[in-house]
């Protein structure tokens, strides 16, 4: 081929879009755990429901950052080095570790507290740029109604958390805020790593009346040592998430997590199609469930109401 029509074939095969057989999504999460692992594997069902399939046409890269911020960061500067069609992160401290790395690759985020606290876009409705994603803002001012619902003698509540974590801060605001018109206190213990979670659980003991687990990440992948406290101590403990319900928390009015990586993989598949993600408004992810745990229940001295037995959309025994 003469050079001439060589430099042609370069410009026509820069200029057309990626083929089906070339598209790779990179998917990172801060730390493996059931809500973070439920939102991953929403995103790859809903590519494969829009005909994108893993060892077909779709290459699907996850890395687990193991719940180290400087590992996040690594995997961030590996994908932004391969530029894969579009990255994943899930959760605020892996969404900002991929914005941070690159201003190209398209970046779909989800389970983010606080996308605008989180510095990753200026504007919900017109993020502009290469990014766009998913919020999953919690419903504060439900979990507190419910907290009170089911134990209607509370005064304080207990907030574990990591201090490190962007959406842990913006949620205590929000909670310290809804607690106040409801006349409860907020007491915090933080964590900063998960070989703390359970000491931090244990100095809530005689301070609160209830402990509140956020959509934190640090605390959350350590559950099992806060709900061991609880459970000696008669004090019940609360999640943010629903997938924590069956690791032993008392109740949980949620995001389904798998659902929440479904509706983050059809943002990711418009992206694909040919969308600007900076065009994509970024979205509260949407609906919620009600888990209750009776044996957690039983073990910290709950007795759960009626009314909230019949309201759940999941009971564990």
């Amino acid at each position: 081929m003469r050079p001439l029509l060589i430099a042609l074939a370069a410009t026509v095969a820069l200029s057309l879009p990626a083929r089906a057989d070339e598209v790779t999504v990179a998917v990172t999460a801060i730390v493996e755990h059931p809500a973070l692992d439920a939102a991953r594997d929403g995103v790859k069902d809903a590519l494969a429901a829009a005909g994108y399939k893993e060892g077909e046409n779709l290459k699907f890269i996850y890395e687990s950052a193991q719940g180290n911020p400087a590992t996040a960061a690594q995997i961030a500067r590996q994908f932004a080095g391969e530029a894969p069609s579009v990255i994943v992160p899930i959760s605020t401290p892996s969404a900002q570790a991929v914005v941070s790395s690159t201003r190209d690759i398209p970046v779909v985020f989800t389970a983010v507290s606080d996308p605008l606290g989180a510095q990753l876009v200026r504007d919900m409705e017109k993020p502009g740029g290469n990014v766009t994603g998913l919020s999953d803002m919690s419903p504060v001012a439900e979990h507190v109604a419910l907290i009170k619902e089911i134990l209607p003698n509370v005064k304080s509540i207990g907030y574990l958390y990591n201090s490190g974590e962007a959406n842990s801060v913006s949620l205590l605001a929000a909670l310290k805020a809804e607690a106040e018109k409801a006349g409860l206190t907020v007491v915090e213990s933080a964590a900063t790593k998960s070989a703390e979670v359970q000491g931090a659980a244990r100095a809530l003991v005689g301070r609160a009346d209830a402990i509140y687990v956020p959509t934190d990440n640090t605390i959350i992948s350590a559950l099992e040592g806060a709900v061991a406290v609880a459970e000696e101590s008669k004090l019940p403990l609360f999640t943010a998430d629903t997938d924590s319900v069956s690791r032993g928390s008392v109740a949980a009015l949620g995001f389904n997590y798998y659902d929440v990586g479904k509706q983050t993989g059809d943002v990711v598949v418009r992206i694909l199609k040919g969308e600007n993600p900076g065009d994509i408004a970024v979205k509260v992810a949407a609906g919620t469930d009600l888990v209750i745990n009776k044996a957690a229940a039983t073990k910290m001295g709950v007795t759960l109401p009626e009314s909230v037995v019949k309201r759940a959309t999941r009971t564990i025994e």
